[in-house]
């Protein structure tokens, strides 16, 4: 993951590219820390996320099927550059030397994506067993460092034959992620404490079927509100695979956005609550309470792709209990009356990320209000920074510990007011393949060289290990 928002605000902000915090806050000192400290709770964990596409590799290794985005990345004007993740930061030949800098870090958490593709070449039938292999090596040596894996197992590279079947249109996709679910469950189960099913179905739906810069590279509203209906279903089916198995815990990560109005009008007010309908109620209502928000299905009309894929038993399917939830966030929306959204903040190095550490402090604990003390774990917040090496080989990426820092202060805040939330993962570990931006944007705590795979621990690296080992800021 990371790049998650379906659309940049309308309008442009200043870009920041060492963002300060969006509101004020105690003096910082030159390594970052606040001279207050403030002090998680005893066992929080502290942890950093990527994805297979994005870090592995490998793309055409040990029996590995081709991926929607392997079709997409390699179409002429998809990506910036033509960047493809063929190569990425070739974690696949290098996870041992990434197991380290984990270790290193004293990361207590790794969140991880599993490749469909590379388990089940074609979406369906008998596993590929190098690929489970694979992950059984990298979960084996996650736990001999003392490291708790979180594996995700739908971070978007769909397998291409499943796409040529239809897709997130097709009902069918869904039964297939339960029986591949299955196939990593038992293969992995016992050894991974926590699973995440889908991540993002928003970006999915929006990037991938709306605006069509993700893959597949669809622009078709009819259909990708079906393929919300389908994703989620695809989750609800996992769990009851997981379920069967007995093993760890699961629930779906889902990125999320707090949407104010633009103004005190009562046009802006309207308007904003549509827009977290698409961007949030959609996705947590039918998980958390069981039904579509109806203001959504109001705004779709009678007659949606939406309203006709759901059929009996399906909300009771994609509603049944998880044990936690997993909150991803980047940026806030501010909603005009005429639903356009403005900007508000600077943004950072992509244009769509308005930096606003109150924002996670509004999402967490309007979680927790709505939806009641479900355990929370965030799985993603970060942002790219214009990273180089200096002469003496560092990397000095303080836009970075700033953004940390601040938003590290507002989930401490939530969790204060009684949120529950239980760890957090920096997005991203690794430098990698940033979807359709390709290579331009940098976003891990770790520098790759991409010419030479060479990994250097940047500022922010040194920062959070800090931040670890004194289990606050």
């Amino acid at each position: 993951m990371s790049m998650p928002t379906p659309r940049p605000p309308d309008g442009a902000a200043p870009s920041a590219t060492a963002p300060a915090a969006a509101t004020g806050g105690p003096a910082v000192t030159d390594d970052g820390n606040r001279p207050d400290g403030l002090r998680f709770p005893p066992g929080f964990g502290w942890g950093a996320a990527t994805s297979a596409y994005q870090i592995e590799g490998a793309a055409k290794e040990d029996g590995r099927g081709e991926s929607i985005w392997d079709t997409f990345s390699r179409t002429p004007g998809r990506t910036r550059n033509g960047d493809t993740g063929d190569v990425a930061a070739d974690h696949y030949h290098r996870y041992v030397e990434d197991l380290d800098l984990m270790r290193d870090l004293g990361l207590h958490s790794y969140r991880f994506s599993i490749s469909w593709p590379r388990v089940q070449a074609d979406g369906a039938g008998a596993p590929n067993q190098r690929g489970l292999d694979f992950y059984r090596r990298l979960v084996d040596g996650l736990h001999e460092r003392g490291i708790a894996p979180m594996a995700t197992l739908f971070h978007w590279d769909l397998p291409q034959a499943l796409q040529d079947a239809g897709g997130w249109e097709s009902r069918d996709v869904a039964h297939r992620f339960a029986d591949y679910a299955e196939i990593v469950f038992r293969a992995l189960g016992d050894r991974v404490p926590v699973w995440l099913t889908v991540n993002e179905p928003k970006t999915v739906v929006q990037n991938g079927y709306l605006e069509g810069h993700h893959a597949p590279g669809r622009q078709d509203p009819a259909a990708a509100y079906l393929v919300a209906h389908h994703l989620h279903l695809a989750h609800g089916l996992a769990v009851a695979a997981h379920r069967a198995t007995g093993a760890g815990r699961i629930g779906p990560a889902l990125n999320l956005h707090p949407c104010y109005p633009a103004d005190g009008s009562p046009e802006a007010a309207r308007a904003a609550r549509l827009r977290d309908g698409y961007e949030n109620r959609l996705y947590l209502d039918p998980i958390l309470t069981g039904r579509y928000p109806q203001d959504v299905l109001d705004d779709l009309g009678p007659d949606s792709r939406l309203a006709g894929g759901i059929r009996d038993g399906d909300l009771a399917t994609i509603s049944a209990p998880v044990d936690l939830l997993a909150v991803q966030y980047y940026t806030p929306y501010y909603v005009a009356a005429d639903a356009t959204t403005v900007p508000r903040w600077p943004t950072s190095q992509a244009s769509w990320q308005q930096i606003h550490p109150d924002g996670m402090y509004d999402i967490l604990t309007r979680v927790t209000r709505d939806y009641g003390p479900i355990p929370l774990t965030v799985t993603e917040n970060g942002l790219p920074t214009p990273d180089a090496l200096d002469a003496d080989g560092t990397v000095d990426d303080a836009g970075r510990v700033t953004f940390l820092r601040d938003h590290l202060a507002a989930a401490h805040r939530a969790v204060a007011a009684g949120v529950p939330l239980e760890s957090y993962h920096v997005w991203s570990l690794l430098d990698n393949f940033e979807w359709d931006a390709g290579y331009d944007e940098r976003w891990g705590l770790v520098y790759v060289d991409y010419q030479t795979q060479r990994r250097v621990l940047k500022r922010s690296a040194h920062w959070y290990r800090q931040v670890i080992a004194a289990n606050g800021l």
